[in-house]
């Protein structure tokens, strides 16, 4: 088993023929087709179904192994490179969507203008499955709604934001300006899922009250969930950023005074260290929150500490401190 065969599996996996695969690659469909042959001998399985195509169920397996070996050595290279001098090379980022519409494009801006030779891919999703990509090895960082509680993963919280009641303008509770969680359980309300980090936190202020919430549907999307509200499909629980200040329409913020706010953090895998790629956007993304957060409606700079990691900004002074003495950005 060698490199070039897992490179060639990879691609084939992602663009879907092996004439595709080759011209991804740079080179012909024959080798393509012969690094397969010597991988699928070494392990003595099929890889792919020659019939459809496909990758079988033991490629799929194999390939999202070699996506995190391929990365690993990339990471490898890009550090080596950097040495003594720019962070430079990939950094694959995940990030929730109500935070990338007012965090990404600064710290975009910031991490061209710093690190022009760093090269950020963005990847949208919610907690859930960024959370999976992260320990996949498909992304090196993510962006996500805490609290996560994976030993093999560093969290470090970044701000705070309100949950609000969001609602058409011609909803029953559309002439409310502030609803208790009591009142709330006689109206059935979209909600995340149960067991997000996001319907934990709203379930158990309900049970605090002797309450439950009553489900209208469960949506695994908090944008998702907004635009249903701005529809006039229900109202529902988001948090504030899912409702930038300059948005205008038909809806209605709502306060709920008794549930805590949501509390979202950077969260990066121990093992392997993260590359100085991955460090430098790390460091650039604290710092726009601290000069940027605030001017967002609902949210909160000043975190209090959670799992035991005190403040973003005195973290990330922490964390620079670490990466000089580990030779990481500064």
């Amino acid at each position: 088993m060698d490199l070039k065969q897992l490179r060639s599996l990879v691609a084939i996996a992602d663009h879907g023929t092996f004439s595709a695969a080759a011209k991804h690659l740079g080179t012909v469909q024959s080798n393509i087709s012969a690094h397969l042959a010597r991988l699928e001998k070494h392990l003595g399985l099929s890889l792919v179904d020659r019939t459809t195509g496909h990758l079988t169920e033991e490629g799929d397996l194999v390939v999202a192994r070699a996506r995190r070996i391929i990365h690993e050595i990339e990471d490898i290279d890009a550090d080596i490179h950097s040495l003594g001098g720019e962070a430079a090379g990939d950094c694959r980022i995940g990030t929730i969507g109500t935070t990338a519409r007012w965090l990404m494009p600064p710290l975009l801006n910031s991490v061209t203008r710093r690190h022009p030779d760093v090269r950020i891919t963005l990847v949208e999703g919610v907690t859930s499955s960024l959370l999976t990509g992260l320990a996949a090895g498909e992304l090196d960082a993510a962006v996500v709604h805490l609290p996560v509680t994976d030993p093999g993963l560093e969290v470090r919280e970044m701000f705070a934001e309100e949950l609000i009641l969001l609602t058409h303008a011609e909803h029953p509770l559309a002439g409310r300006e502030t609803i208790s969680i009591t009142e709330l359980a006689e109206h059935p309300i979209l909600l995340t899922p149960r067991g997000t980090g996001q319907r934990r936190i709203v379930d158990r202020a309900a049970a605090n009250k002797g309450v439950s919430l009553r489900p209208q549907a469960e949506i695994d999307g908090v944008r998702l969930m907004a635009s249903l509200a701005f529809d006039g499909f229900g109202a529902a629980i988001v948090p504030a950023s899912a409702v930038p200040g300059w948005l205008r329409g038909d809806f209605v913020r709502i306060a709920v005074p008794e549930l805590p706010r949501r509390v979202v953090g950077w969260v990066q895998r121990t093992r392997p260290r993260p590359n100085r790629a991955t460090l430098a956007v790390r460091d650039a993304a604290i710092e726009v929150v601290s000069r940027h957060g605030a001017r967002q409606p609902g949210v909160t700079v000043d975190v209090a500490p959670t799992q035991g990691r005190g403040s973003a900004v005195s973290r990330v002074a922490r964390a620079r401190e670490g990466d000089r003495d580990r030779g990481g950005p500064q």
